[in-house]
């Protein structure tokens, strides 16, 4: 075994490799191309640690942050050296445990790094429910359904989670996506927001059992997995309020019109009421907003402070989030032209066309193809229409 260093933001850790294998395979996980995911969370725990110290006068020393499925410890070890936070890291695996300790103290003893930080080797669900912490952070792989409830009692004021399972929230994987999240997703052309919404709706349903809310200051869906960072609100009428935000899609697979329905009763349209064909349901999900402006806006501030390996992309990223839109589903530009069968237009051309007409519109940060509006499909149609007839 050899250690092989890896290099992200201000932090080096190691990470033992076979030298002898031809893969040169880690022997705890490490994903180089969940980077993104990280520098994101590194400036958005910032913005979150700010706002503790801004509204609730918590030192930055005593904020505690846990990262509860730690695995090679880079994401919990980037928190404490860049942002000098209190920092507990855990995983169940034997092997990270020794090599999140190893880093540990390397760190100590090179970066100068004189914060508080503990290491476990415990099971998630153990830790979460033995401490509480003012930021939790869930990066499982696969679902984070199991760890919710715990999750759930130990968070204080802000939730960091990631799903990899995006086939079955995406409706992929129906069955799967039935049973872990105990809602029916539709696999569409908006598929990747649909994921998002079930897993917040999964989300505000656990915490509530809690007399504990959720809003949404964050959500972005990339390459293979989802993530959201929720501020945690207590008391059982904030709890009530977020579940207000809970309903249905109703979406018209034939012409692609789609309307929602705020609740946890199902209540079907017949039919649909732009070409009479039977919608499907899709549901119960979060229906509320994916992004806080505000919030948005200190985490670029974040970005702008910190050494990132994508600084650029996580910049546009953030700032196409903070743009976006608030309405449930997006429309794919592509689909809807190949539908009708003429040639799609440049995105900002359609853009400003749809706010010529008195409607709200936006890019998303979805697809390079995408945009909300609150348009109705028929509405979007016929300005689609109108442009490929003037050029």
């Amino acid at each position: 075994m050899t250690s092989k260093p890896i290099h992200e933001g201000k932090t080096t850790v190691f990470i033992s490799s076979d030298s002898g294998s031809t893969t040169d395979k880690a022997d705890v996980f490490y994903n180089k191309e969940m980077e993104l995911n990280r520098d994101i969370t590194v400036a958005a725990t910032l913005a979150c640690a700010k706002r503790l110290h801004r509204f609730k006068s918590i030192p930055f020393s005593e904020i505690k942050y846990c990262d509860a499925l730690s695995a090679s410890g880079i994401r919990g070890l980037r928190i404490a050296n860049e942002l000098r936070i209190a920092t507990t890291l855990n995983d169940w695996d034997l092997s990270a445990y020794k090599q999140i300790i190893k880093n540990c103290d390397q760190l100590k003893r090179e970066m100068n790094l004189n914060v508080n930080i503990k290491v476990h080797n415990k099971n998630a669900n153990v830790l979460l429910n033995e401490e509480k912490f003012n930021i939790v952070d869930l990066d499982p792989f696969g679902s984070p359904t199991t760890f919710l409830n715990s999750a759930a009692f130990s968070t204080l004021n802000y939730l960091e989670v990631t799903a990899t399972d995006t086939a079955p929230l995406c409706g992929a994987h129906l069955k799967s996506g039935i049973r872990k999240y105990a809602s029916v997703p539709l696999n569409n052309e908006y598929h990747s927001e649909m994921g998002i919404r079930v897993l917040i709706g999964q989300v505000v349903r656990e915490f509530a059992k809690h007399d504990k809310a959720i809003n949404p200051i964050l959500s972005h869906a990339t390459r293979h997995y989802y993530r959201v960072y929720l501020e945690v609100l207590p008391g059982a009428k904030n709890a009530d309020k977020a579940i207000d935000e809970l309903g249905y899609i109703n979406h018209c697979n034939a012409c692609g019109h789609r309307s929602f329905e705020y609740g946890l009763a199902v209540r079907n349209h017949k039919k649909c009421p732009s070409c009479g064909t039977v919608p499907k349901i899709a549901g119960p999900l979060w229906l509320g907003k994916l992004h806080e402006s505000s919030f948005c806006s200190e985490v670029l501030e974040s970005i702008d402070t910190l050494e990132l390996n994508t600084k650029q992309k996580a910049k546009r990223l953030v700032e196409l989030c903070k743009e976006e839109l608030s309405k449930p589903t997006f429309y794919d530009q592509h689909i809807i032209c190949k539908k009708l069968g003429i040639s799609a237009q440049n995105m900002d051309i359609l853009i400003d066309s749809l706010l010529k007409e008195g409607f709200q519109a936006s890019r998303t940060h979805f697809t390079g193809t995408s945009f909300k509006t609150n348009a109705k499909m028929d509405q979007i149609k016929s300005i689609v229409h109108s442009l490929d007839e003037n050029t």
